[in-house]
C-alpha cells in the first residue's frame, strides 16, 4: 500500500482566515475567489500575494480588468500589507486587457503559458476572472469555451505546481458555471447594507481535501486589510462542567456581597448584575476587576456603554495603564457578536486572563449591526458559553428599566443563560430613593436572600440594612466597599 500523500497548507496571511480554511492554502490548488462587486475580493487576493511571496517563490498577478495596473496599484499600496520593495522581484503584475479584448481565450491561454514560462511563479492570480466570459459571443458559446479554458489552465497550473487563484464576479453561488465544479476550493465573499450599517461576510464553500469551519463568517476591510471573524467552536457541556469542578470562588471584590453569594463566584461563572441607571453596575465591575488585580489575576473588559478615554472609572483607568486590565472597545456601528468574541479572546490569551467583564449588554445590542440584533438571544448564549469553556469567569451588566412594581432579571430573556445573578432597584422611603439589590440564583450554591439597602460613596458601593429592618434602615450604619482583605477599593488602583 502506498503512503498518504501529505499536503502543504501555506498561510495565508490573513487574519483568522486560515482557521476558517482548515489550516490554510493547499499547495498547488486550484481555487476561486468569488463575490459582487466591492466586497474586497481584489484587497483579499492582494494582501494574500503579498504575504505568500518570496524571491525564491515569486507571484504572478493577471490583469484582465479592463484597467491599467497602476490603478489598481494606487490603491492598493494605501494598505499595510503592501510591500513596494517586493515589486517585480517576488510580486510581478502582466496587465492581460489587450489579449481579453481580442475575443480569443486560445490567445489569452497562449499569453498566460508564456507568462508563467517566463518567470516561473509559485503563485498565479487572475483578476478579473469573470471578465473573460466577454470573449465569447453567445451564452452556449461561452460556457463551451470557458469550460475548456479552465479545464486546460487547471491542468496547466498543475503542471507548473503553482497555487492559484481565480478572482471574479458572481452575484449568487447558485449559478450552475463549470469553474466552481473544477476549483479545489471556493471562497465567497458576501457584502449587505441594512440600514447605516456595511455587513460583510465570507465563505469557504469547499476546500478539498481540508476540514473547514462551515458557516458564514464575518469580516472586516481596515488598513490593515482583510480582517476574519471565525466562528468560535463551542466545547462540549461535559468540558464546561469539568472546568468548573471543584474550582475556588473568587471575591467580587465587595465584602457583604461575596457573603451574600456564600463565599463569592465560583471561578468559570458567569455573572449577571441587572439594574436601572445609576444603579452602581459598573461600579460594582470595577470592583470585581481590581480585586482580581489585587490578587495578582489579570483581567478584560468590553466596554460598550461609555467612552474610556473620556469616562472611564478611575479603578479601571488605572489598571488599564498599568496593563493589569486589556480593553477592548469597539467604536464602530456595525461589529458582529464574532468579532467581539474573537477580540475579547485575544486579549485572554494576551494577558492569561481569568477574569473578563462585559459593560454592558444593553451598550452591546446597539453597537452590533441590525442584522445581528435578529437573534441576539442566541449569539449571545453562544458567546457567553464560549467564554466560560475557556476558564475566565464572566461578568455582565445589563440595564433594566425600574417599575418599582415589578422584578424582572434581564430585558432579553437571557437570566437561564447566567449562572449567577444580581438584581438592583431603586425603592422608596419616606419619599427618598434608596437603592437596593439581592442575589436571586448562584447556580449549585447556597446564597443568601436577603434584600439589602446600600449606597455609592468615594469608595464605591456600600451595602447596608436589610429591607423590612425599619431601625436598621432608618439608622443607616452600611459597611464600607472593601476588597475581600478589608483594602478599601479605591486604593487597589493606585
Amino acid at each position: 500500500m502506498t503512503e498518504k500523500v501529505v499536503i502543504k497548507c501555506i498561510p495565508t496571511g490573513v487574519p483568522g482566515l486560515d482557521a476558517v480554511l482548515g489550516g490554510g492554502i493547499p499547495e498547488f490548488s486550484f481555487n476561486l475567489i468569488a463575490g459582487p462587486p466591492g466586497c474586497g475580493k481584489t484587497t483579499l487576493a492582494n494582501q494574500m500575494m503579498f504575504s505568500m511571496a518570496t524571491v525564491e517563490r515569486p507571484a504572478l498577478y493577471l490583469m484582465v480588468l479592463g484597467e491599467p495596473p497602476l490603478k489598481m496599484l494606487r490603491y492598493q499600496q494605501q494598505f499595510d500589507f503592501f510591500n513596494a520593495d517586493l515589486i517585480d522581484s517576488a510580486v510581478r503584475f502582466v496587465n492581460l486587457t489587450d489579449d481579453t479584448m481580442g475575443s480569443d481565450l486560445e490567445g489569452v491561454l497562449r499569453r498566460i503559458t508564456a507568462e508563467v514560462e517566463k518567470h516561473k511563479p509559485a503563485f498565479v492570480f487572475v483578476d478579473s476572472f469573470r471578465s473573460l466570459l466577454l470573449a465569447a459571443h453567445s451564452e452556449a458559446e461561452s460556457r463551451n469555451r470557458l469550460q475548456r479554458f479552465v479545464q486546460q489552465l487547471g491542468i496547466l497550473m498543475t503542471s507548473w505546481q503553482a497555487t492559484t487563484f481565480l478572482i471574479g464576479e458572481y452575484s449568487s453561488d447558485s449559478e450552475a458555471n463549470p469553474v466552481f465544479t473544477i476549483a479545489d476550493g471556493l471562497i465567497w465573499l458576501r457584502q449587505s447594507v441594512q440600514r447605516n450599517s456595511m455587513v460583510r461576510k465570507i465563505e469557504v464553500v469547499k476546500m478539498r481535501g481540508q476540514a473547514t469551519i462551515a458557516g458564514l463568517h464575518s469580516f472586516r476591510i481596515g488598513m490593515g486589510g482583510v480582517e476574519v471573524f471565525a466562528i468560535v467552536a463551542s466545547p462540549s457541556a461535559e468540558r464546561v462542567e469539568q472546568n468548573r469542578h471543584e474550582q475556588p470562588r473568587l471575591k467580587i471584590g465587595v465584602g457583604a456581597i461575596d457573603e451574600m453569594m456564600g463565599g463569592g463566584i465560583p471561578r468559570g461563572y458567569s455573572l449577571l448584575v441587572a439594574g436601572p441607571s445609576g444603579a452602581g453596575k459598573s461600579i460594582m465591575a470595577a470592583a470585581f476587576l481590581a480585586e482580581g488585580a489585587r490578587c495578582g489575576e489579570t483581567g478584560v473588559l468590553a466596554a460598550f456603554e461609555q467612552n474610556p478615554n473620556r469616562s472611564l472609572n478611575r479603578v479601571v483607568a488605572d489598571l488599564i495603564a498599568n496593563k493589569t486590565v486589556g480593553l477592548v472597545d469597539t467604536n464602530a456601528l456595525d461589529v458582529s457578536i464574532d468579532e467581539v468574541l474573537v477580540r475579547i479572546v485575544r486579549e485572554i490569551q494576551r494577558l492569561k486572563a481569568t477574569r473578563v467583564v462585559i459593560d454592558s449588554l444593553s451598550g452591546f445590542e446597539l453597537a452590533i449591526a441590525p442584522t445581528f440584533r435578529e437573534d441576539f438571544r442566541e449569539s449571545l448564549s453562544q458567546l457567553v458559553f464560549a467564554l466560560v469553556a475557556t476558564g475566565v469567569t464572566v461578568f455582565m451588566t445589563s440595564e433594566l428599566e425600574d417599575r418599582f412594581t415589578d422584578l424582572r432579571f434581564s430585558p432579553y430573556g437571557t437570566a437561564f443563560l447566567t449562572d449567577a445573578i444580581i438584581v438592583q432597584r431603586y425603592v422608596e422611603v419616606e419619599s427618598r430613593l434608596r437603592r437596593v439589590l439581592a442575589v436571586v440564583k448562584v447556580r449549585g450554591s447556597a446564597h443568601s436572600d436577603e434584600l439589602r439597602e446600600y449606597h455609592i460613596d468615594d469608595f464605591g458601593i456600600q451595602i447596608g440594612a436589610i429591607i423590612g429592618d425599619q431601625e436598621g434602615l432608618l439608622a443607616g450604619s452600611p459597611t464600607q466597599a472593601r476588597t475581600s482583605e478589608g483594602v478599601p477599593l479605591a486604593a487597589v488602583a493606585q
